[in-house]
């Protein structure tokens, strides 16, 4: 099981924009140059993080803005915006367990409540780490090595 890609690309555009955003015409040329992907995937992401008002799109010339600080942008917005799971379910139950079988018929009895109480933590710790938390980390990482 793994959190589609699109989350950590999300969260990369977002980094980029803040960091180069003063400096820099932030397209998602740039972005995809910083990524290492496709530019048509980061315009895709620009769509959704549009979306969900974290950034504004610049018509013409081009180029993005956020649409509010670092520390107002938690990992779960993200994680939201790029719907990274479909039907908001981060586990995927295999289709058909034998009803006939004692833990074909069971078990989602025995796992159903586990896995949404699995998923609601990890959403709530998402919500408590912030864009600026991970800039920072960043911050420091960039200062090592300089």
């Amino acid at each position: 099981m793994q959190i589609s890609s699109r989350f950590t690309m999300a969260v990369h555009t977002l980094l980029c924009i803040d960091f180069f955003g003063k400096t820099e015409k932030v397209t998602s040329d740039f972005i995809a140059g910083s990524v290492g992907t496709n530019p048509v995937i980061i315009r895709k992401l620009l769509i959704q993080l549009k979306a969900a008002g974290l950034i504004q799109v610049k018509r013409g010339t081009g180029g993005t803005a956020l649409e509010k600080p670092l520390s107002d942008i938690s990992l779960y917005d993200v994680y939201h915006a790029v719907d990274c799971v479909g039907n908001d379910s981060l586990f995927h139950f295999h289709e058909h367990p034998c009803p006939q079988c004692p833990v074909g018929k069971t078990i989602h009895a025995g796992l159903d409540d586990r896995l949404h109480e699995i998923q609601d933590t990890m959403e709530d710790k998402m919500r408590s780490i912030s864009l600026a938390d991970v800039a920072g980390t960043m911050h420091t990482a960039f200062q090592k090595e300089a």
